[in-house]
């Protein structure tokens, strides 16, 4: 990987650090976390059959339309991605926050899945 800018060649080592430890499997698939300078997106990965379970993000229409704050876009992903998760019969997963700090945005994600019912 060629060296863009230091703040993606940090999170890229970071994210690589993380990911030999954390594995989704069919039990507990990985709740992954991506974020961009406008949207946020969450999936739920089941890793030993390289498969997206469940995914939501801020640019669905139900959200696209709204006029909030980046936090409150957040928290709405992290309760939709729960109610799909628990539709899709899955209730335990492995949070991935992706070289992410856990602040702000992907707290709020997070915090919300766990009000929604997902365990991790």
């Amino acid at each position: 990987m060629a060296l863009k800018n230091r703040k993606e060649f940090r999170r890229f080592r970071i994210k690589k650090r993380v990911r030999k430890v954390i594995l989704g499997t069919s039990e507990r698939p990985r709740l992954s976390v991506f974020r961009s300078n406008k949207e946020i997106y969450a999936q739920i990965i089941d890793d030993s059959c390289g498969k997206t379970l469940a995914a939501a993000s801020t640019i669905e229409k139900a959200l696209a339309d709204k006029k909030l704050a980046k936090s409150e876009e957040a928290k709405i992903v992290g309760q939709t991605i729960a109610e799909r998760a628990l539709e899709a019969g899955i209730d335990a997963v492995v949070f991935d926050r992706n070289g992410y700090l856990y602040h702000g945005r992907v707290k709020s994600l997070a915090e919300a899945a766990r009000e929604g019912g997902l365990k991790f």
